[in-house]
């Protein structure tokens, strides 16, 4: 079973390629993001191909995971690709949430008390 990242972009539309809905997306995912969200997933039987394209859009070298399809349905609980797809990207988002709320939280703590160079960039 290959898995591209263009399956998870926000940005395209599902006639552009997007196989998941929205909910499961995320902007310019990785294959590194990718292959970390299927590993989460229970998925460990997985080749990275980075500079591979997606026979529609060869312009872009988005890179692909290869997973084994008997690994990736028996541990996602899923019957189909989709439900595999769907289950990697609702990790990818996941994460992305907890990245972004962690930067957040960090960047309104503000620098540490002793950093005066960081403390006068205020």
């Amino acid at each position: 079973m290959w898995v591209w990242t263009g399956y998870f972009d926000s940005r395209l539309s599902r006639s552009q390629g997007r196989r998941v809905p929205k909910e499961a997306a995320i902007p310019t995912p990785t294959l590194e993001t990718v292959a970390w969200a299927a590993r989460a997933a229970g998925i460990t039987r997985m080749r990275r191909k980075p500079e591979t394209s997606h026979p529609s859009r060869p312009f872009t070298q988005e890179g692909r995971l290869e997973i084994s399809t008997k690994d990736a349905l028996s541990s996602t609980g899923s019957d189909s690709k989709e439900g595999v797809l769907q289950s990697i990207g609702l990790r990818l988002r996941k994460q992305m949430k907890e990245a972004k709320s962690a930067e957040s939280q960090s960047a309104a703590k503000g620098p540490a008390k002793g950093n005066r160079q960081q403390r006068a960039q205020r």
